[in-house]
């Protein structure tokens, strides 16, 4: 059972004075039960306004397409599997005058859980030797690490993240990706993670959706998106380069010069550089096929957008 699943989605946004926005067009999406799953895009891509129709702040547009939430139709049976979601979207609101206790005390109590709840999700996210000091004394990274803590008091079935390192410094960074992939070790809980640092997703994520102008454009495993992507390059290291490179091109290889080796380019079969370079007498130091970054594969997926993720175009404040 998927914990999401959109199918032909769309959502357009109607703003007064200017030509309507589209920012989802007939989105399909696919997040499997367990792990860590990235959701990438470029500024407007439609990452924002999926996570908000999924929790039910914005509708989708009406007449077509399909949401599915831990196989609940949403929303129609939203109020039934809410309890079995949490999310931090955008920046956590808490008393800044109570300490991160109280305040998780007080959410507790109001979702009718045990305060024993309480003090497992500050053990989770690290902040138990902290938690009787005010929220307004807390760093960023630590107020954004409440915001997660009260997002697991209910022990959802599905986490949903939205630019949970936004803002961080590198530290807060580092102690954010640690507590989602320690999240999606543990199995119990799918999350489903926002972000436009793409080295977090490499790091962090299990599988990964890339979306660009409000549609999916690639989906699966990060290993898979990553192969799809692959350009058969190979990086050889040898004593002579240069010799080497004479013997490669001889042979029909495509080869440029690279940190002190060369590089090889749409090699089928390394075995063939292995052999050309040893009639030669040239014998390998290393031979190594490059495989592309999250990087590379997310600009050539969305055609050279870039930039960090934020409110889609038209989304109201």
């Amino acid at each position: 059972m998927p914990a999401v699943q959109m199918t032909a989605v769309s959502k357009t946004y109607r703003r007064r004075g200017r030509p309507p926005h589209r920012a989802l067009d007939r989105l399909d999406l696919l997040v499997e039960d367990g792990g860590v799953h990235g959701f990438l895009g470029p500024n407007g891509s439609g990452k924002t306004t999926s996570i908000r129709v999924l929790l039910g702040l914005v509708a989708a547009d009406p007449g077509g397409g399909a949401i599915r939430v831990l196989d609940q139709p949403v929303p129609d049976r939203l109020p039934d599997v809410i309890g079995s979601v949490g999310a931090l979207v955008e920046t956590p609101l808490f008393f800044p005058g109570f300490t991160g206790r109280l305040n998780l005390q007080l959410l507790a109590e109001a979702a009718g859980l045990p305060r024993a709840r309480v003090e497992e999700c500050l053990e989770l996210v690290d902040l138990a030797d902290r938690a009787e000091d005010r929220f307004k004394g807390y760093s960023l990274g630590m107020k954004q690490r409440l915001g997660i803590a009260a997002a697991l008091l209910k022990q959802p079935r599905l986490l949903i993240l939205d630019e949970p390192s936004n803002g961080l410094d590198p530290a807060g960074i580092r102690d954010v990706r640690e507590l989602i992939r320690r999240l999606g070790r543990h199995g119990r809980t799918t999350v489903l993670l926002s972000s436009h640092l793409l080295s977090e997703i490499q790091q962090v994520c299990d599988s990964v959706s890339i979306l660009t102008r409000g549609r999916c454009v690639a989906s699966g495993p990060v290993a898979e998106v990553l192969a799809g992507r692959g350009s058969g390059d190979v990086l050889v290291q040898v004593p002579d380069p240069v010799a080497a490179a004479g013997v490669l091109q001889r042979a029909g290889f495509a080869v440029s010069p690279a940190d002190g080796g060369l590089v090889v380019h749409a090699v089928a079969s390394p075995g063939e550089i292995t052999r050309a370079l040893a009639g030669a007498g040239i014998y390998l130091e290393e031979l190594r096929r490059l495989t592309p970054d999250l990087e590379s594969a997310f600009l050539a997926l969305t055609g050279g957008e870039h930039g960090p993720a934020g409110a889609d175009p038209g989304t109201p404040a």
